[in-house]
């Protein structure tokens, strides 16, 4: 497979992932982004723990969507994430979720 190969590949699976996202999005009610994932969930629960003076979050979150390409399947019943990053939580506005179609402009 030659990097052009490659290249090609990789920008169908973003888009592939960005129209999956589009049409599930309307689904949630929270986007989740940690250093690592981008999540939508309708429920969550989060929790700081403090140990040694290492503050670290501990994200749960139930039947989630996850942006991952390389994930065979994004939608996930339970998901636990760890992270000493930040974590920022995001509640979904109907009106925000008006997202432009192929052609760029909004349906």
């Amino acid at each position: 497979m030659s990097a052009e190969d490659l290249e090609k590949y990789e920008t169908e699976m973003e888009l592939k992932l960005y129209r999956e996202y589009r049409d599930v999005v309307g689904l949630f009610k929270y986007v989740i982004e940690t250093e690592r994932r981008f999540y939508l969930t309708n429920a969550y629960e989060m929790q700081v723990h403090s140990v040694q003076g290492e503050v670290f979050f501990e994200i749960s979150m139930a039947d989630a969507w996850v942006w991952d390409m390389y994930r065979p399947a994004r939608f996930v019943k339970q998901v636990r994430v760890l992270t000493f990053k930040d974590v920022n939580i995001e509640e979904l506005n109907k009106s925000d979720l008006e997202l432009p179609d192929e052609s760029g402009f909004n349906r």
